[in-house]
């Protein structure tokens, strides 16, 4: 997970006397528990206020606003999801989609963590005052499926794929079949079930090697 250095931030409220010092990567992983759970818009500042042990007040000297500590939440969250960076690095897209597939399973199916993925699954519906952040989650979306269709067409170019290979389609498809994913883990499907579907969505792939998952 992603560290933040300030460990801890003093309330802001002098009225009650001075409070008690919190850990910020706790809070964090508390607000993360929260929205996993319920969904942004499922959460309250009082839910938050009470499951991190601190004042509103608090919360927004140290957060800027829920919508802000939904977004640290987030960046804190998606270490556990294969980057761009690392969609780019892999030795092939077809490497990098079995492993974003693997690392979205893993994800997904987390012993004693809420099910589903918070980027894949995060705001798909939501109130129409939140639109703007459900948009930030669409393009974090956009971002990964890109940069999947960029490595998928620097092989086409390459030869390692077809050339008739579509990079965009092809692209589209395993982040659909890795948002599919999210929702079976949602729906109570086993780490081990997903695997096997993963499994059939890697023998789509031009030219499949035999060693699949």
């Amino acid at each position: 997970m992603a560290a933040s250095s300030n460990k801890s931030v003093e309330p802001t409220t002098r009225s009650r006397g001075r409070q008690p010092t919190f850990d910020r990567d706790e809070a964090l992983e508390t607000a993360l528990d929260l929205f996993w759970r319920h969904g942004y818009d499922g959460v309250s500042i009082a839910d938050l206020t009470k499951a991190i042990g601190i004042a509103a007040a608090s919360l927004y000297h140290a957060f800027g606003s829920k919508a802000d500590l939904y977004r640290e939440v987030l960046h804190h969250y998606r270490s556990v999801r294969i980057g761009a960076k690392e969609i780019a690095d892999a030795p092939s897209s077809y490497d990098a989609v079995r492993q974003m597939l693997d690392r979205g399973i893993t994800a997904v199916t987390m012993p004693g963590k809420p099910l589903g993925c918070m980027v894949s699954s995060g705001m798909l519906m939501t109130s129409e005052e939140n639109a703007d952040l459900a948009a930030e989650l669409k393009a974090i979306r956009t971002v990964s499926r890109k940069a999947l269709e960029r490595r998928i067409a620097h092989d086409v170019k390459e030869g390692v794929l077809p050339a008739t290979t579509d990079a965009a389609a092809l692209a589209r498809f395993y982040m659909t079949v890795l948002q599919g994913l999210s929702v079976q883990a949602l729906d109570g499907a086993s780490a081990a079930e997903l695997r096997l579907v993963a499994a059939s969505a890697l023998r789509a792939w031009p030219g499949a090697p035999s060693d699949l998952l």
